[in-house]
């Protein structure tokens, strides 16, 4: 019988494990965290799981060590149709309001399965879009799961699932989007397997809301028994992030245990029977008016991750009384008050601003890229596309140019035409690596996994010329090291047939 390890190795562990992965191991859960650690311990190539424990607090473990360790202290304990009220009450109101918005408009919809384990959660998704959308064809459809764990991704890509993932779950579930194979497990279907994109993030330390990573104007985030794993510090975080990643009147759904008015007060509380949800704004449905709590207002708002035009104001909120001293310290351009709206996430005073500014100069490049990326972060990629064209048309040789071009292309599901752009980007500059990557990343949704890899290669290349922790051009903060981490942790990996 093993011994406990001693609280003297299992406290600065716990500390490590909340600072690399964000994970939460009070004292009382100290026995879970041990045999996490004894499980992994084998898989780290020792046999003494005091020794491992040693080696893990005295050095720095690679990207590939950490997600062993990730992969023995998570628990992916989930299954289809998981909370039926939940997804009834997607079915009946939440879905159909937003798909009624979008039909005269772009047809498009994001969801964000954050930490979705093995897959279940994010495939029901699929599956009920499936039932509600018969042109589903004619849709711009992203369901993006991402989870800490890359054994869980691998599951979940597989798409092959047993009995157990089907308990409380509909039969005509099963039946309907599922083949029995010959070794008795079931394994989803082709059409709803494509549905959804299964990716690599930790929600501690990747950035987001970002195009990088596609987190950046999401309609509905599940972030169900997520949290509860992380310190009230790092909740509060990363609730302030996925508000961000929403478009206005966007919607994230917890689970019941996750509600709270001071974890969401920068969200609106939506109670339906017998579930409840958050919103970004406005979006209530008139059957829960009687029931909506106003919450405290955020000035934040949902920003692309487009090249940054300037770094004058930090991406923060700046409160009018702010913007008004520094306005009577210096007189202001309407281009540097469009920019401090922009940076502080106020789009409409932003695009308002930029509108009487361009009235005057008409030819300002820098101004109308401002106010592409100010149409794209409200959801008006049109727009976007047009101001975009604009500024391309008046500094054809930019790379920057083309590659926020090739990003509101990609986010309206042009693919080919995102690819046409970022080879631009590449002639104008060869050394361009978010272009390598974007590049790396249409080939990987498209299925051609051998001419993904030689992009990931290319991108890889060039961050051998980068300090670990030096950010990235037009990266959102990136820095080298981690684009290296997430390149291995997750598309490296893949078939290249």
């Amino acid at each position: 019988m093993n011994c406990a390890l001693p609280d003297t190795l299992l406290s600065p562990f716990s500390e490590f494990i909340a600072q690399r992965l964000g994970l939460h191991f009070p004292p009382d859960r100290w026995r879970d965290l041990e045999r996490g650690i004894r499980s992994a311990a084998p898989d780290l190539g020792f046999g003494d799981v005091e020794d491992c424990l040693k080696w893990a607090l005295s050095c720095q473990p690679t990207a590939g060590q950490i997600e062993i360790l990730a992969s023995h202290l998570t628990i992916g304990e989930t299954y289809f149709y998981r909370d039926m009220r939940v997804f009834e009450v997607l079915e009946s109101d939440v879905l159909p309001r937003l798909i009624s918005a979008r039909r005269g408009a772009e047809r498009r919809l994001k969801i964000w399965s954050a930490g979705s384990s093995t897959g279940e959660e994010a495939y029901s998704i699929a599956m009920l879009l499936h039932r509600l959308l018969p042109d589903l064809q004619s849709w711009q459809i992203t369901i993006l799961a991402t989870d800490i764990n890359p054994n869980f991704l691998k599951k979940a890509a597989e798409g092959v699932y047993g009995d157990w993932s089907f308990r409380s779950t509909p039969a005509w579930v099963k039946e309907r989007y599922f083949r029995k194979r010959e070794d008795g497990a079931f394994e989803i279907a082709a059409h709803i397997k494509k549905m959804v994109r299964f990716s690599y993030l930790n929600l501690a330390e990747d950035s987001y809301p970002s195009l990088l990573n596609d987190t950046s104007a999401v309609d509905i985030i599940f972030c169900r028994n997520v949290l509860i794993y992380f310190t009230q510090e790092l909740k509060d975080t990363i609730s302030r992030k996925l508000h961000r990643s929403l478009v206005e009147g966007g919607w994230l759904v917890v689970s019941p245990s996750e509600t709270s008015h001071i974890l969401f007060s920068q969200f609106s509380a939506v109670s339906f029977p017998g579930a409840f949800f958050y919103t970004k704004d406005g979006a209530v449905s008139n059957a829960a008016q009687a029931s909506f709590v106003s919450l405290p207002p955020e000035t934040d708002s949902p920003r692309l991750s487009f090249p940054a035009a300037d770094t004058m104001f930090p991406d923060r909120d700046i409160p009018a009384a702010v913007l008004n001293k520094r306005t009577e310290e210096r007189e202001m351009t309407g281009y540097e008050q469009s920019l401090a709206y922009y940076q502080a996430g106020r789009f409409s005073q932003a695009g308002e601003t930029l509108a009487k500014y361009l009235d005057s100069r008409p030819a300002d490049a820098e101004a109308i890229i401002l106010m592409a990326k100010t149409c794209a972060n409200q959801g008006k990629l049109s727009e976007a596309l047009e101001w975009c064209r604009k500024s391309i048309a008046l500094d054809k040789l930019n790379p920057v140019f083309h590659y926020l071009l090739a990003t509101i292309l990609q986010e309206r599901g042009e693919y080919k035409e995102a690819g046409v752009s970022l080879r631009r980007v590449l002639y104008l500059d060869q050394n361009f690596v978010l272009a390598h990557f974007g590049l790396g990343n249409l080939m990987r949704l498209q299925g051609k996994h051998r001419e993904a890899k030689k992009y990931f290669e290319n991108v890889l290349a060039i961050l051998q010329g980068y300090g670990r922790e030096d950010e990235l051009p037009e990266a959102d903060g990136m820095t080298a090291g981690r684009l290296v981490e997430i390149i291995h942790s997750t598309f490296m990996q893949e078939k290249t047939a």
